[in-house]
């Protein structure tokens, strides 16, 4: 992966902040990743969280297989991620700043900004059963190996 920032988020495991491109331009700015450099998954879905009410949390579970690689569009969100072992957090607050969790990540995002929009690519189509929504199931997950 390319433009690996600092390590905002400690030793969270696989858990990465990227740099993706920007453009900026007269007519307007624009922000560009590609496959296989900054987004290390195919990207099977994507969707956009918006509207959040003040002090809601969102997210607050983990995958079994599915990549994510979040994006705040518009305004900022926290982002919080656990290993089972180390909790990070980071503010998402320009498109040219992703936030990649591999699977057996815990996620959640809180602090959104008012008319804050956070797109979230995914590598796989939305499976209920990939969720993992119970957080000591979660970590036994971990501890497990899976």
């Amino acid at each position: 992966m390319t433009d690996v920032l600092g390590d905002p988020l400690g030793e969270v495991r696989d858990v990465r902040l990227v740099r993706i491109g920007r453009v900026d331009a007269g007519n307007g700015s624009l922000t560009v990743a590609e496959v296989g450099s900054q987004l290390p998954f195919p990207v099977r879905r994507f969707f956009t969280v918006f509207d959040v009410p003040a002090g809601e949390l969102r997210g607050t579970h983990a995958h079994r297989e599915c990549h994510q690689f979040l994006v705040a569009v518009h305004g900022s969100v926290t982002a919080r991620v656990d290993d089972g072992a180390r909790t990070a957090e980071t503010v998402l607050d320009r498109p040219e700043l992703g936030l990649y969790l591999p699977p057996l990540i815990w996620g959640g995002q809180l602090d959104y900004s008012p008319g804050a929009v956070l797109l979230v690519f995914a590598s796989h189509p939305y499976d209920r059963s990939d969720y993992i929504e119970d957080y000591e199931e979660f970590l036994r997950m971990v501890r497990s190996g899976r």
